[in-house]
């Protein structure tokens, strides 16, 4: 089971702009492990969208309850996996 669930939605509105957001819920743990996640997660973006996200649409990533246990190494594995699907 992957770390988090990737939604991708075309904005249809011509702006070839790439959009992220996160959401981590209470249910994964508390304030410090939700913003810890956050923050991989932003990392992840950074790193990966603009080379392969979707442009024109919008990326949101939600925090799954075994995503603060993978190393990052792993989600950035998932992360790429998941976009190159996205490309086919």
């Amino acid at each position: 089971m992957p770390g988090f669930v990737l939604l991708v939605r075309d904005r249809k509105d011509n702006d070839s702009s790439i959009r992220v957001g996160f959401t981590v819920t209470k249910k994964i743990g508390g304030a410090v492990v939700r913003n810890r996640m956050k923050r991989r997660f932003r990392a992840l973006a950074r790193e990966l969208l603009p080379k392969a996200g979707k442009p024109g649409a919008d990326h949101v990533m939600i925090g799954r309850s075994r995503g603060i246990e993978r190393d990052f190494a792993s989600l950035r594995a998932e992360l790429a996996s998941a976009l190159a699907s996205l490309a086919k």
